[in-house]
C-alpha cells in the first residue's frame, strides 16, 4: 500500500509507477453477473462450451469493460489518498484491449502517475492503469484515466 498523506508527496510521485495491486482471479461467476448487469451476454463471455470449440481464445474470455471497470479496486486496494475526504473518477483519454482476459486466470493492476493539476477544492490527476494477465506477455487493458480527489 502506497499511501500519500499530502497533495506535495502525490506531487513528488509524478512520472513514477506508484502502486501494483494484489491479484484477483476473474471467475465465470464475476463474468456472467457482469454480464448481466451490462446487457451483454455474448457467447464468448458466457457460453463455456461454444467459447471453448468455436472461439480463437479457447474458452470464455471477460469483458474489456470489465477489466477496466476493476481499477478502482485495485487502485484503492494499493494507493491510499488520506489527504482528501473524496475521490470521484472523472473521466479517461485512452483505453484500449490489447489481449484477451481468460476465465479463470488471475490479473491485477498497475498505475503510474502521468499528471497533476491542482483546482479550486481538488486535485486531478492523470493515471497510466495496466490491467495484466498472470503469464501473459500482453497487457489485457491499457487506459488513461482521471480522477479528482477533493479535500
Amino acid at each position: 500500500m502506497k499511501i500519500f498523506e499530502s497533495i506535495e508527496a502525490l506531487e513528488a510521485a509524478l512520472g513514477t509507477e506508484v502502486a501494483v495491486s494484489d491479484w484477483t482471479t476473474i471467475s465465470q461467476e464475476r463474468v456472467n453477473l457482469f454480464a448481466q448487469a451490462t446487457d451483454d451476454p455474448q457467447w464468448i463471455h458466457v457460453d463455456i462450451d461454444r467459447a471453448a470449440k468455436a472461439s480463437p481464445f479457447g474458452g470464455t474470455i471477460a469483458h474489456g469493460y470489465l477489466t477496466l471497470s476493476l481499477l478502482p479496486k485495485f487502485l484503492e486496494s494499493s494507493v491510499e489518498m488520506r489527504f482528501c475526504r473524496m475521490s470521484i473518477n472523472y473521466g479517461a483519454n485512452k483505453i484500449r484491449f490489447p489481449s484477451p482476459m481468460h476465465t479463470g486466470r488471475r490479473m491485477r493492476g498497475r498505475f503510474s502517475l502521468l499528471a497533476l493539476e491542482r483546482l479550486e477544492g481538488c486535485v486531478q490527476n492523470v493515471w497510466h492503469y495496466t490491467a495484466e494477465q498472470e503469464g501473459a506477455d500482453k497487457p489485457v487493458c491499457v487506459a488513461e484515466v482521471v480522477l479528482r480527489q477533493y479535500f
